[in-house]
């Protein structure tokens, strides 16, 4: 058996290989968009992707079913409960996909959505045993799926949370201890809690460590795995609706557009968002006004998901060399709006001075003395529920930055701002955010939360 695990740390995302080395016969299973190494590596070996399957219709990313489906010829299979716009072959519990002496199984587990499935992988035809469980987001190293996203369009989180008690506690660890759990997300994503950084796992650890694979009621399950989840990007019901579709294909061959001053500024007059994807450090001290900084080093399309519409153009200001890699991230989500990129930044900014400017940070120790002082800022907590539930600044407002594009009106006009998150990556996205929506007065605090702790305690007067 040929087994390979593909893991892209930006989304959190894992997606898997599975041949017989035999017949040479290959599965893929929960596909990223851009596919090129699964093709790459069943060539290096001689394999023919004969199927993709995708564990449920994902909200987090943009599948790549229909990608290897048309370069490889490979059917597209999903649970027998899922409905799509493109030719599906549906696959109902129990039955075996045969590619030679390795077999897979499909087992029906939903929770997360209706639909989702999970594969056991048997290493050997005879095997009593399976070699390991591919759980999608049923379950996860640490923690299970969560039954509340919006994107199981029908079907409330209740009903959810009530089947994904019978696929964990009935399903799942009806499984040997010695099978190995190999899931579709790690730590950071969205479609979780408190996933693991761990990205395999087996059913006995799981059984041990796993909050909600222990023995409990089904009231006090759906309570727990329901409560404190982080709040969801708005882009995913986006992606789980667009999954279900047929839609364009992702072409990396097909390199982003270099673009003139006068031709970015032209698509940006006519309305395109700047997604500027440099460090903090160095947007802060010049930038387009309006432009919106999502950094390129972290969750970038996760983030710029957060704050950009799908349906909105954008053009890119890139770290140099990085055009390419911030397109593909976009398309990793179904962002395809790109009207190109600003060729060469740094020398180009000289030429649009009029039109630069410059983000105002503060340090803990101004913060606090403007705090202090008679007009004090509004300061926003960009973190999400559980980080603020550790400690926050007394006073400040709470919006996560997934939701604080639909929020906006929450937010005083009449006061100045103060953005921070954790240690000042999210809060460079907010402030730019705010700023790009028409607020003139907003800073963000250098070092976030973590600096503000790290300050003496005030002196009692």
């Amino acid at each position: 058996m040929f087994f390979a695990q593909y893991y892209l740390d930006c989304l959190s995302q894992a997606s898997y290989l599975i041949a017989d080395e035999t017949t040479g016969r290959a599965v893929v299973v929960d596909p990223r968009r851009d596919v090129s190494e699964y093709l790459a590596d069943a060539a290096a070996h001689g394999f023919t992707i004969e199927a993709v399957v995708n564990t449920h219709f994902h909200a987090d990313f943009l599948a790549g079913h229909l990608e290897l489906a048309d370069r490889t010829g490979a059917w597209i299979g999903y649970g027998q409960r899922a409905e799509a716009e493109y030719p599906i072959r549906k696959l109902t519990d129990g039955e075996r996909i045969n590619l030679g002496d390795v077999q897979l199984q499909i087992l029906e587990t939903p929770g997360h959505t209706p639909e989702s499935i999970s594969v056991l992988v048997y290493e050997h035809t005879g095997d009593t045993v399976p070699y390991g469980v591919l759980t999608g987001d049923a379950l996860f190293i640490g923690d299970v799926g969560r039954p509340d996203l919006l994107a199981s369009i029908g079907v409330t989180a209740d009903e959810l949370g009530h089947m994904l008690y019978d696929t964990i506690q009935h399903k799942l660890m009806a499984l040997p201890d010695a099978v190995r759990v190999f899931p579709a997300h790690g730590a950071g994503s969205a479609c979780g809690k408190n996933l693991s950084t761990q990205r395999q796992s087996s059913i006995g650890e799981q059984r041990v460590t796993n909050y909600a694979c222990r023995p409990m009621s089904e009231e006090k399950f759906v309570e727990l795995v329901t409560a404190g989840q982080p709040s969801a990007p708005a882009y995913f019901v986006y992606d789980a609706i667009l999954n279900r579709k047929e839609h364009g294909l992702f072409d990396a061959a097909a390199a982003p557009q270099p673009l003139s001053v006068e031709e970015f500024m032209q698509r940006r007059a006519a309305g395109a968002v700047v997604l500027d994807a440099r460090s903090p450090q160095d947007f802060a001290p010049g930038y387009l006004r309006g432009s919106v900084n999502v950094p390129a080093d972290g969750r970038f399309a996760e983030q710029a998901g957060m704050v950009v519409g799908p349906e909105q153009e954008v053009v890119v200001v890139a770290p140099q060399d990085r055009e390419e890699e911030v397109v593909t991230r976009l398309a990793r989500i179904g962002f395809d709006k790109v009207g190109g990129y600003l060729r060469e930044p740094e020398g180009a900014f000289p030429a649009l001075a009029d039109d630069m400017v410059q983000a105002s940070r503060l340090t803990a120790d101004e913060l606090r003395g403007l705090l202090d002082g008679g007009e004090p800022p509004l300061v926003l907590d960009v973190r999400n529920t559980a980080e603020r539930e550790e400690g926050f600044i007394e006073g400040s407002l709470h919006i996560p930055l997934a939701e604080l594009a639909r929020r906006l009106d929450e937010i005083p006009a009449d006061r100045s701002l103060v953005v921070h998150c954790a240690g000042g990556h999210r809060s460079s996205i907010a402030a730019s955010l705010l700023r790009h929506k028409g607020r003139t007065d907003v800073s963000d605090l250098l070092g976030g939360y973590g600096a503000w702790l790290a300050q003496p305690a005030p002196a009692d007067v």
